[in-house]
């Protein structure tokens, strides 16, 4: 009769065991459908990604001196004369009356924020390459845009680069579209314009 009842009771405890092991597969199998691998994770578009088609443009590059300003200038007419909106930092950045009595830290704040902004919200990144090496800000601008699938296009017309044999990082040139080399400003205009009169950026 005890040898019975221990058979019973082996039988059962089998049978919950088994139950058990059924119940721990299932979660497991659910889980593994609905939560993706970090790998399918960061593979998956988020909501509301797409690639960027109009033709709203960020402006990166120097703008320290009259020179830098004028050029840049330039340039952004040629491609507002094309149909682009053009977001230049310079004419259509933070007032300077709005960044006074901030400390530093605040005016830096507040410039980072509203140009990641602007960059975020072109379709493509317009870059004034020009300087002993590219701008350090543009450079910055032109990272956060070609992460995000921005398309990117530079301009190039100082000759100290080439003077000493040094090739543009090729951590910047990878990153664009097209990349404009004219070792004088009106040609690279005159190249620009004729560039957009066949072609979209």
């Amino acid at each position: 009769m005890k040898t019975k009842h221990t058979k019973v009771f082996a039988l059962i405890l089998c049978i919950v065991t088994m139950f058990q092991l059924a119940s721990c597969a299932a979660a497991n199998t659910t889980e593994a459908t609905s939560a993706p691998t970090v790998t399918e994770a960061s593979a998956a578009p988020s909501e509301g990604d797409g690639e960027h088609t109009g033709k709203r443009v960020y402006f990166a590059g120097p703008l320290f001196n009259q020179g830098e300003k004028d050029f840049n200038l330039r340039l952004t007419n040629v491609l507002e004369a094309h149909g682009y909106t053009v977001f230049l930092p310079q004419r259509d950045g933070i007032e300077a009356v709005l960044l006074e009595g901030k400390t530093e830290q605040e005016m830096s704040e507040m410039i980072f924020a509203l140009d990641e902004s602007e960059v975020l919200k072109a379709d493509i990144l317009f870059m004034n390459m020009d300087g002993r090496a590219p701008d350090e800000g543009a450079c910055v601008e032109l990272g956060i845009a070609y992460a995000n699938g921005i398309r990117c296009y530079g301009v190039k017309t100082d000759t100290r680069s080439v003077e000493k044999s040094i090739d543009i990082n090729p951590m910047i040139t990878g990153c664009m579209t097209e990349l404009f080399t004219y070792y004088d400003g009106d040609e690279l205009i005159a190249a620009l314009e004729q560039y957009l009169s066949e072609n979209e950026l």
